[in-house]
């Protein structure tokens, strides 16, 4: 199976541009972030005519997170279970949606910004990632058999060379020690962070802002990030990040990042 996960930056202006993803990579499922519409508002029709079931959860014209798979998509759940909310009135944000695809519980995610080390956004942050990583851990305690595939944009970058210039962010999120500490929890927890194993090498980042010629000059982030359950980690035959999908006119400022699940 081959798994891939994208922050599209809005499923509505890079439909085609997906769409042309899934045929040139074979991907089989596609964890989508940032789709940035309501559920009645996703292109589903494309994507459908393509092979495609899909899940979404999407609330308003932010954050948006879906599942796109040909190989069978079950058991759906909008959010995890005890997801913090935010926001008044209070509420779940769209920003975790888990479905079954050919044995694999994959779960598309996109983590709160954080905003500022001083700001509600960061504890809120915190709080999500300890839910996730307490929901992770209490899933593979249950079952130590469960294929699960924890996969999005992580909006941590969980080691110096993961930004172009470590002296930029000080006193920001994303590297901030207490946020680095929350991402190394699923370590912990017996996940396994399988893009920084296959795809080792300084620079090689999956976000690029659209200011300042950050994509030319490679002034990028490394914060999309697929964690793997101890039993589906033997079955990762190999990463990629995609990092020409940046290129070219109406690109995201995320590429993908390509899993490959062998046959159990």
């Amino acid at each position: 199976m081959r798994l891939a996960t994208w922050n599209i930056n809005s499923i509505r202006a890079r439909a085609d541009r997906a769409l042309a993803f899934l045929e040139r990579e074979d991907i089989d499922v596609l964890a989508l972030q940032e789709t940035k519409c309501k559920d009645a508002q996703f292109p589903r029709e494309a994507f459908e005519a393509a092979g495609y079931e899909i899940a979404t959860f999407g609330l308003s014209q932010w954050n948006g997170v879906a599942i796109l798979s040909r190989v069978g998509l079950a058991d759906v759940e909008a959010g995890f279970p005890g997801q913090p909310e935010f926001g008044d009135p209070a509420v779940v944000e769209a920003r975790a949606i888990g479905a079954t695809c050919a044995g694999v519980r994959v779960w598309s995610l996109y983590v709160p910004h954080g905003r500022a080390l001083d700001n509600p956004h960061y504890a809120y942050k915190l709080a999500w990632l300890e839910q996730l990583r307490s929901n992770a851990e209490a899933w593979v305690t249950a079952d130590p058999a469960a294929q699960v595939a924890l996969v999005g944009d992580w909006n941590v970058a969980p080691q110096d060379e993961d930004v172009w210039d470590l002296s930029l962010f000080e006193g920001a999120t994303h590297v901030s020690a207490p946020e680095r500490a929350a991402f190394a929890s699923f370590a912990q927890a017996g996940f396994t962070e399988v893009s920084r194993v296959f795809v080792p090498e300084e620079r090689k980042y999956t976000y690029w802002d659209y200011q300042q010629l950050r994509f030319p000059k490679n002034q990028g982030m490394r914060i999309d990030f697929a964690y793997t359950s101890p039993a589906l980690t033997p079955r990762v035959a190999g990463v990629t990040i995609d990092r020409d999908e940046r290129k070219g006119k109406g690109a995201s400022d995320h590429v993908p990042v390509i899993v490959e699940i062998a046959e159990a």
